[in-house]
Protein backbone atom coordinates (compact mmCIF):
# COMPACT_ATOMS: atom_id res chain seq x y z
CA UNK A 1 0.00 0.00 0.00
CA UNK A 2 1.68 3.34 -1.12
CA UNK A 3 2.61 5.83 1.86
CA UNK A 4 1.24 9.18 0.93
CA UNK A 5 2.59 10.76 3.67
CA UNK A 6 6.67 11.24 2.16
CA UNK A 7 7.36 14.61 3.55
CA UNK A 8 7.49 16.75 7.27
CA UNK A 9 4.94 16.14 9.51
CA UNK A 10 2.79 18.18 12.23
CA UNK A 11 5.08 17.14 15.07
CA UNK A 12 8.58 17.37 12.91
CA UNK A 13 7.12 20.60 11.92
CA UNK A 14 6.82 21.81 15.09
CA UNK A 15 9.84 21.44 16.50
CA UNK A 16 11.31 22.79 13.55
CA UNK A 17 9.50 25.98 14.48
CA UNK A 18 10.40 25.64 18.16
CA UNK A 19 13.92 24.72 17.39
CA UNK A 20 14.24 27.83 15.02
CA UNK A 21 13.41 30.29 17.65
CA UNK A 22 14.83 28.86 21.02
CA UNK A 23 18.67 29.53 20.32
CA UNK A 24 20.80 30.87 23.38
CA UNK A 25 19.17 34.56 23.85
CA UNK A 26 16.61 33.10 26.42
CA UNK A 27 20.10 32.82 28.46
CA UNK A 28 21.46 36.23 28.07
CA UNK A 29 18.31 38.87 27.03
CA UNK A 30 16.17 38.55 30.62
CA UNK A 31 18.99 40.70 31.72
CA UNK A 32 18.80 43.74 29.24
CA UNK A 33 14.96 44.07 29.71
CA UNK A 34 14.61 43.80 33.54
CA UNK A 35 17.54 46.41 33.11
CA UNK A 36 15.55 48.38 30.84
CA UNK A 37 12.09 47.76 32.08
CA UNK A 38 12.39 49.11 35.34
CA UNK A 39 9.14 47.39 36.60
CA UNK A 40 8.06 43.59 36.70
CA UNK A 41 5.15 44.28 35.02
CA UNK A 42 6.47 45.76 32.17
CA UNK A 43 9.07 43.31 32.04
CA UNK A 44 6.04 40.27 31.91
CA UNK A 45 4.23 42.59 29.40
CA UNK A 46 6.95 42.64 26.73
CA UNK A 47 7.74 38.80 26.61
CA UNK A 48 4.25 38.01 26.08
CA UNK A 49 3.74 41.18 23.39
CA UNK A 50 6.71 40.04 22.04
CA UNK A 51 5.25 36.41 21.58
CA UNK A 52 1.59 38.27 19.92
CA UNK A 53 4.11 39.90 17.30
CA UNK A 54 6.04 36.54 16.84
CA UNK A 55 2.84 35.10 16.32
CA UNK A 56 1.55 37.39 13.78
CA UNK A 57 4.41 36.95 11.92
CA UNK A 58 4.01 33.52 11.82
CA UNK A 59 1.15 33.45 10.59
CA UNK A 60 1.83 35.83 8.17
CA UNK A 61 4.65 33.98 6.86
CA UNK A 62 2.47 30.48 6.22
CA UNK A 63 0.14 32.25 4.59
CA UNK A 64 3.35 33.41 1.88
CA UNK A 65 5.30 29.92 2.40
CA UNK A 66 1.77 28.07 1.03
CA UNK A 67 1.09 30.25 -1.43
CA UNK A 68 4.80 30.31 -2.75
CA UNK A 69 5.82 26.85 -1.63
CA UNK A 70 9.89 26.54 -2.88
CA UNK A 71 12.76 25.56 -0.74
CA UNK A 72 14.65 28.63 0.14
CA UNK A 73 11.51 30.22 0.51
CA UNK A 74 12.62 33.20 2.43
CA UNK A 75 15.39 34.30 0.42
CA UNK A 76 13.67 33.88 -3.01
CA UNK A 77 10.32 35.83 -1.87
CA UNK A 78 12.48 39.45 -2.38
CA UNK A 79 13.77 38.74 -5.68
CA UNK A 80 10.03 37.92 -7.13
CA UNK A 81 8.54 40.71 -5.39
CA UNK A 82 10.81 43.23 -5.61
CA UNK A 83 13.49 45.21 -8.31
CA UNK A 84 16.53 42.85 -8.08
CA UNK A 85 18.50 46.05 -6.51
CA UNK A 86 16.07 45.71 -3.19
CA UNK A 87 16.20 42.08 -2.98
CA UNK A 88 20.26 41.97 -3.48
CA UNK A 89 20.39 44.40 -0.56
CA UNK A 90 17.91 43.12 1.69
CA UNK A 91 19.15 39.73 1.18
CA UNK A 92 22.81 40.91 2.12
CA UNK A 93 21.92 42.95 5.01
CA UNK A 94 20.01 39.49 6.19
CA UNK A 95 23.38 37.84 5.75
CA UNK A 96 25.29 40.50 7.59
CA UNK A 97 22.63 40.14 10.73
CA UNK A 98 22.54 36.33 10.54
CA UNK A 99 26.45 36.63 11.06
CA UNK A 100 26.09 39.05 13.87
CA UNK A 101 23.73 36.83 15.37
CA UNK A 102 26.68 34.12 15.70
CA UNK A 103 29.24 37.09 17.09
CA UNK A 104 26.42 37.54 19.73
CA UNK A 105 25.48 34.16 20.80
CA UNK A 106 29.29 33.41 20.67
CA UNK A 107 29.60 35.74 23.09
CA UNK A 108 26.73 34.44 25.73
CA UNK A 109 28.64 31.11 25.52
CA UNK A 110 32.36 32.61 26.03
CA UNK A 111 30.19 34.44 29.36
CA UNK A 112 29.39 30.79 30.34
CA UNK A 113 32.24 29.48 30.10
CA UNK A 114 34.86 32.22 30.98
CA UNK A 115 32.89 32.22 34.55
CA UNK A 116 35.08 28.37 34.93
CA UNK A 117 37.94 29.00 33.28
CA UNK A 118 38.96 32.78 33.99
CA UNK A 119 37.35 33.44 37.09
CA UNK A 120 39.32 36.40 38.40
CA UNK A 121 41.21 37.53 35.66
CA UNK A 122 41.21 41.43 35.21
CA UNK A 123 40.66 41.32 31.18
CA UNK A 124 37.21 39.15 32.16
CA UNK A 125 35.90 41.55 28.84
CA UNK A 126 39.09 40.87 26.74
CA UNK A 127 39.00 37.13 27.46
CA UNK A 128 35.55 36.71 26.34
CA UNK A 129 35.68 38.18 23.28
CA UNK A 130 38.87 36.07 22.69
CA UNK A 131 36.98 32.92 23.58
CA UNK A 132 33.92 33.90 21.38
CA UNK A 133 36.18 34.60 18.44
CA UNK A 134 38.11 31.20 18.56
CA UNK A 135 35.19 29.34 18.99
CA UNK A 136 33.62 30.71 15.40
CA UNK A 137 37.28 30.42 13.97
CA UNK A 138 37.61 26.40 15.58
CA UNK A 139 33.77 25.75 13.56
CA UNK A 140 35.15 27.52 10.59
CA UNK A 141 38.37 25.58 10.58
CA UNK A 142 35.91 21.92 11.00
CA UNK A 143 33.21 23.13 8.55
CA UNK A 144 36.24 23.63 5.67
CA UNK A 145 36.42 19.88 6.18
CA UNK A 146 32.85 18.46 5.29
CA UNK A 147 31.11 18.60 8.02
CA UNK A 148 27.39 18.35 8.20
CA UNK A 149 24.57 17.72 10.58
CA UNK A 150 21.59 15.49 9.73
CA UNK A 151 18.46 16.40 11.37
CA UNK A 152 18.57 13.71 13.85
CA UNK A 153 21.53 15.45 15.59
CA UNK A 154 19.29 18.90 15.08
CA UNK A 155 16.58 17.39 17.03
CA UNK A 156 18.36 15.97 19.52
CA UNK A 157 20.01 19.31 20.18
CA UNK A 158 17.05 21.03 20.94
CA UNK A 159 15.79 18.63 23.22
CA UNK A 160 18.67 18.76 24.57
CA UNK A 161 18.46 23.00 24.87
CA UNK A 162 14.74 21.87 26.18
CA UNK A 163 15.86 19.89 28.93
CA UNK A 164 18.39 22.75 29.98
CA UNK A 165 15.69 25.50 30.31
CA UNK A 166 13.27 22.79 32.66
CA UNK A 167 16.53 22.16 34.76
CA UNK A 168 16.67 26.05 34.75
CA UNK A 169 13.22 26.58 35.65
CA UNK A 170 13.33 23.75 38.53
CA UNK A 171 15.26 25.72 40.13
CA UNK A 172 11.93 27.89 41.21
CA UNK A 173 10.75 24.12 43.16
CA UNK A 174 14.04 23.16 44.19
CA UNK A 175 16.29 26.35 45.19
CA UNK A 176 17.71 26.14 48.95
CA UNK A 177 18.32 29.60 49.77
CA UNK A 178 15.25 32.89 48.56
CA UNK A 179 16.66 35.56 46.83
CA UNK A 180 18.16 38.55 48.24
CA UNK A 181 17.05 41.64 46.78
CA UNK A 182 19.22 44.54 45.44
CA UNK A 183 17.22 47.61 46.80
CA UNK A 184 15.58 49.38 43.11
CA UNK A 185 13.75 52.57 42.30
CA UNK A 186 11.14 51.64 40.58
CA UNK A 187 10.40 54.02 37.56
CA UNK A 188 6.70 55.28 37.56
CA UNK A 189 7.43 58.05 34.81
CA UNK A 190 4.75 59.35 32.39
CA UNK A 191 3.08 57.85 29.44
CA UNK A 192 6.21 58.40 26.95
CA UNK A 193 8.17 57.02 29.73
CA UNK A 194 6.18 53.56 29.39
CA UNK A 195 6.10 53.35 25.90
CA UNK A 196 9.72 54.15 25.22
CA UNK A 197 10.63 51.69 28.01
CA UNK A 198 8.34 48.90 26.61
CA UNK A 199 10.28 49.64 22.76
CA UNK A 200 13.59 49.60 23.95
CA UNK A 201 12.72 46.01 25.63
CA UNK A 202 10.89 44.62 22.85
CA UNK A 203 14.38 45.00 20.73
CA UNK A 204 15.90 42.28 23.13
CA UNK A 205 12.48 40.26 23.27
CA UNK A 206 11.90 40.05 19.24
CA UNK A 207 15.85 38.44 18.96
CA UNK A 208 15.17 35.83 21.43
CA UNK A 209 11.89 35.61 19.94
CA UNK A 210 13.50 35.39 16.00
CA UNK A 211 13.65 32.24 13.64
CA UNK A 212 9.98 31.51 12.87
CA UNK A 213 10.59 33.25 9.33
CA UNK A 214 12.38 30.66 8.24
CA UNK A 215 9.83 27.98 8.51
CA UNK A 216 8.92 29.23 5.07
CA UNK A 217 11.91 27.34 3.80
CA UNK A 218 10.07 24.20 3.80
CA UNK A 219 7.19 24.51 2.21
CA UNK A 220 6.96 22.43 -0.61
CA UNK A 221 8.55 19.12 1.89
CA UNK A 222 5.75 19.44 4.00
CA UNK A 223 2.96 17.32 4.17
CA UNK A 224 -0.61 18.77 3.68
CA UNK A 225 1.36 22.26 3.78
CA UNK A 226 -1.87 24.17 3.77
CA UNK A 227 -3.40 22.59 7.29
CA UNK A 228 -0.06 21.39 8.91
CA UNK A 229 2.13 24.54 8.17
CA UNK A 230 -0.38 27.19 10.11
CA UNK A 231 -1.03 24.24 12.71
CA UNK A 232 2.74 23.85 13.73
CA UNK A 233 3.37 27.27 13.67
CA UNK A 234 0.90 28.44 15.81
CA UNK A 235 1.22 25.29 18.58
CA UNK A 236 5.10 25.82 17.93
CA UNK A 237 5.03 29.67 18.74
CA UNK A 238 2.07 29.08 22.17
CA UNK A 239 4.43 26.73 23.24
CA UNK A 240 7.70 28.93 23.10
CA UNK A 241 5.46 31.93 24.76
CA UNK A 242 4.60 29.39 27.81
CA UNK A 243 8.43 28.57 27.93
CA UNK A 244 9.31 32.12 28.20
CA UNK A 245 7.27 33.55 30.23
CA UNK A 246 7.69 30.33 32.67
CA UNK A 247 11.19 30.65 32.82
CA UNK A 248 11.59 34.77 32.82
CA UNK A 249 9.18 34.10 36.06
CA UNK A 250 11.28 31.40 37.41
CA UNK A 251 14.68 34.20 36.80
CA UNK A 252 12.73 36.65 39.01
CA UNK A 253 11.18 34.66 41.76
CA UNK A 254 14.93 32.66 42.19
CA UNK A 255 17.58 35.41 41.56
CA UNK A 256 15.33 38.73 42.33
CA UNK A 257 14.13 40.95 39.66
CA UNK A 258 16.62 43.87 40.98
CA UNK A 259 19.58 41.23 40.71
CA UNK A 260 18.67 40.05 37.61
CA UNK A 261 19.38 43.68 36.04
CA UNK A 262 22.90 42.89 36.64
CA UNK A 263 23.65 39.44 36.17
CA UNK A 264 25.80 37.29 34.12
CA UNK A 265 25.50 33.49 33.47
CA UNK A 266 21.77 33.38 34.58
CA UNK A 267 21.19 29.85 33.85
CA UNK A 268 23.91 28.85 35.44
CA UNK A 269 23.26 30.82 38.55
CA UNK A 270 19.82 28.89 38.81
CA UNK A 271 20.89 26.01 38.80
CA UNK A 272 23.50 27.01 41.08
CA UNK A 273 20.77 27.45 43.57
CA UNK A 274 20.10 23.51 43.55
CA UNK A 275 23.23 21.88 43.42
CA UNK A 276 25.88 24.29 44.60
CA UNK A 277 29.22 25.46 42.87
CA UNK A 278 29.78 22.33 41.09
CA UNK A 279 26.46 22.67 39.64
CA UNK A 280 27.36 26.11 38.35
CA UNK A 281 30.35 25.25 37.11
CA UNK A 282 28.81 21.83 34.93
CA UNK A 283 25.87 23.89 33.87
CA UNK A 284 28.36 26.46 32.27
CA UNK A 285 30.15 23.90 30.26
CA UNK A 286 26.85 22.58 28.79
CA UNK A 287 25.74 25.58 28.05
CA UNK A 288 28.83 26.48 26.15
CA UNK A 289 28.88 23.30 23.89
CA UNK A 290 25.09 23.91 22.82
CA UNK A 291 26.11 27.67 21.95
CA UNK A 292 28.23 25.79 19.52
CA UNK A 293 25.99 23.76 17.88
CA UNK A 294 24.41 26.92 16.97
CA UNK A 295 27.63 28.66 15.34
CA UNK A 296 28.51 24.97 13.54
CA UNK A 297 24.62 25.24 11.99
CA UNK A 298 24.80 29.25 11.27
CA UNK A 299 27.88 28.49 9.56
CA UNK A 300 26.69 25.38 7.49
CA UNK A 301 23.48 27.00 6.45
CA UNK A 302 24.28 30.62 5.28
CA UNK A 303 27.08 29.80 2.59
CA UNK A 304 24.22 28.17 1.29
CA UNK A 305 22.11 31.53 1.15
CA UNK A 306 25.20 32.86 -0.64
CA UNK A 307 25.22 30.08 -3.41
CA UNK A 308 21.64 30.12 -4.09
CA UNK A 309 21.67 34.20 -4.44
CA UNK A 310 24.54 33.43 -6.56
CA UNK A 311 22.80 31.43 -8.71
CA UNK A 312 20.25 33.91 -9.18
CA UNK A 313 22.90 36.45 -10.19
CA UNK A 314 22.58 38.56 -7.22
CA UNK A 315 25.84 37.73 -6.25
CA UNK A 316 28.98 37.80 -7.48
CA UNK A 317 30.00 33.85 -9.26
CA UNK A 318 32.81 32.94 -6.85
CA UNK A 319 30.40 32.46 -4.10
CA UNK A 320 29.39 29.56 -6.08
CA UNK A 321 32.73 27.78 -5.84
CA UNK A 322 32.96 24.20 -4.20
CA UNK A 323 36.02 22.93 -3.19
CA UNK A 324 36.43 20.02 -5.32
CA UNK A 325 37.88 17.56 -2.74
CA UNK A 326 35.46 18.15 0.49
CA UNK A 327 32.64 20.00 -1.80
CA UNK A 328 32.63 23.04 0.82
CA UNK A 329 31.51 26.36 -0.53
CA UNK A 330 35.34 27.25 1.01
CA UNK A 331 34.64 30.74 -0.23
CA UNK A 332 31.33 31.40 1.01
CA UNK A 333 32.38 30.17 4.55
CA UNK A 334 35.12 32.74 4.02
CA UNK A 335 33.56 35.53 3.95
CA UNK A 336 30.79 34.81 6.40
CA UNK A 337 33.73 33.69 8.86
CA UNK A 338 35.10 36.83 8.52
CA UNK A 339 32.29 38.91 8.68
CA UNK A 340 31.15 37.56 11.94
CA UNK A 341 34.88 37.86 13.19
CA UNK A 342 34.76 41.14 12.67
CA UNK A 343 31.40 42.50 13.86
CA UNK A 344 32.35 40.63 16.98
CA UNK A 345 35.68 42.67 18.02
CA UNK A 346 34.09 46.11 16.00
CA UNK A 347 30.84 46.03 18.86
CA UNK A 348 32.26 43.95 21.12
CA UNK A 349 29.97 43.98 24.05
CA UNK A 350 26.30 41.99 23.50
CA UNK A 351 24.16 44.88 23.97
CA UNK A 352 25.84 46.59 20.69
CA UNK A 353 26.00 43.55 18.32
CA UNK A 354 21.94 43.17 19.52
CA UNK A 355 21.05 46.43 18.86
CA UNK A 356 22.84 46.10 15.13
CA UNK A 357 21.22 42.79 14.84
CA UNK A 358 17.77 43.67 15.49
CA UNK A 359 17.55 47.03 13.02
CA UNK A 360 18.56 45.15 10.29
CA UNK A 361 16.64 42.29 10.76
CA UNK A 362 13.40 44.79 11.34
CA UNK A 363 14.48 46.13 7.62
CA UNK A 364 14.32 42.29 6.16
CA UNK A 365 11.07 41.38 8.78
CA UNK A 366 9.00 44.54 7.11
CA UNK A 367 9.73 43.97 3.56
CA UNK A 368 9.40 40.50 3.92
CA UNK A 369 6.11 40.45 5.23
CA UNK A 370 4.95 42.57 3.43
CA UNK A 371 5.03 40.22 0.27
CA UNK A 372 2.16 38.86 1.51
CA UNK A 373 0.15 42.01 -0.17
CA UNK A 374 2.39 41.09 -3.44
CA UNK A 375 1.19 38.01 -3.42
CA UNK A 376 -2.83 38.39 -3.18
CA UNK A 377 -2.59 41.43 -5.54
CA UNK A 378 -0.88 39.06 -8.11
CA UNK A 379 -2.88 35.91 -7.15
CA UNK A 380 0.53 34.51 -6.93
CA UNK A 381 -0.26 30.51 -5.08
CA UNK A 382 0.70 26.82 -5.98
CA UNK A 383 -0.91 24.65 -8.89
CA UNK A 384 -3.09 22.85 -6.86
CA UNK A 385 -4.52 26.14 -6.10
CA UNK A 386 -5.22 24.68 -2.29
CA UNK A 387 -3.64 27.27 0.22
CA UNK A 388 -3.74 28.65 3.92
CA UNK A 389 -5.10 32.05 4.25
CA UNK A 390 -4.48 33.99 7.29
CA UNK A 391 -7.33 34.74 9.23
CA UNK A 392 -7.89 39.03 9.90
CA UNK A 393 -6.14 40.05 6.69
CA UNK A 394 -4.85 42.53 6.38
CA UNK A 395 -4.95 43.40 10.13
CA UNK A 396 -2.16 40.97 11.18
CA UNK A 397 0.39 41.85 8.60
CA UNK A 398 -0.32 45.26 8.73
CA UNK A 399 0.20 44.95 12.81
CA UNK A 400 3.41 43.07 12.16
CA UNK A 401 4.98 45.43 9.74
CA UNK A 402 4.36 48.66 12.12
CA UNK A 403 6.12 46.65 15.36
CA UNK A 404 9.17 46.01 13.24
CA UNK A 405 8.99 49.52 12.39
CA UNK A 406 8.71 51.11 15.64
CA UNK A 407 11.26 48.14 16.99
CA UNK A 408 13.47 49.88 14.19
CA UNK A 409 12.97 53.25 15.65
CA UNK A 410 13.52 52.20 19.40
CA UNK A 411 16.71 50.74 18.01
CA UNK A 412 17.07 54.49 16.45
CA UNK A 413 16.41 56.27 19.66
CA UNK A 414 18.35 54.23 22.35
CA UNK A 415 21.27 53.17 20.00
CA UNK A 416 21.59 56.00 16.79
CA UNK A 417 25.15 54.08 16.30
CA UNK A 418 24.15 51.00 15.53
CA UNK A 419 21.08 52.43 13.66
CA UNK A 420 23.58 54.54 11.15
CA UNK A 421 25.58 51.89 10.73
CA UNK A 422 22.45 49.34 9.78
CA UNK A 423 21.73 52.24 7.44
CA UNK A 424 24.91 52.69 5.97
CA UNK A 425 25.22 48.99 5.73
CA UNK A 426 21.98 48.78 3.22
CA UNK A 427 22.69 51.87 1.19
CA UNK A 428 26.52 50.42 0.73
CA UNK A 429 25.10 47.29 -0.84
CA UNK A 430 22.47 49.30 -2.41
CA UNK A 431 24.90 51.25 -4.48
CA UNK A 432 27.01 48.17 -4.93
CA UNK A 433 24.36 46.43 -6.80
CA UNK A 434 23.70 49.31 -9.41
CA UNK A 435 27.62 49.64 -9.91
CA UNK A 436 27.91 46.00 -11.07
CA UNK A 437 24.54 46.01 -12.82
CA UNK A 438 26.39 49.07 -14.66
CA UNK A 439 29.39 47.61 -15.11
CA UNK A 440 27.67 43.83 -16.38
CA UNK A 441 26.02 46.27 -18.73
CA UNK A 442 29.34 48.18 -20.61
CA UNK A 443 30.93 44.52 -20.33
CA UNK A 444 28.03 43.16 -22.56
CA UNK A 445 27.67 45.68 -24.81
CA UNK A 446 31.55 45.38 -25.63
CA UNK A 447 30.87 41.63 -26.63
CA UNK A 448 28.10 42.59 -29.02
Amino acid sequence: MENKKKGIGFFDLTMIVISLVIGMGIFKTPVSVAAQSGSEWIFYFTWVLGGVIALAGALTYAEIGSRFPVVGGYYKIFSVCYHPSLSFSINSIILVSNAASVAAVALIGAEYINSVIFPDTAYKDEMKMWVAAISIFLFYLVNLRGLKMSTTVQNGLMIFKIGLMFLVMSALFFSKASPVEVVGTAQTGSWTDLFYAIGVCSVAVSFTYGGYQHSINFGREVDDAPRILPKAIFVGLIAIILLYVAINYAYVQVIGFENLKTSESIAAIMVSKIFGVNGYNIVSCLFFFSVLGYVNVMMLTNPRVMFAMSEEGTMPKSFKKVHPKTEVLSYSLTVFTIVTIFTLFYAKEFDQILNYIIFLDSIGMAFSAATLFYFRYKKIEPEEGNYFKISLYPILPIFYILAYTLIAYAVYVSDQKAALYGMGIFALFFVLYWIVDFVNKGKNKDQV
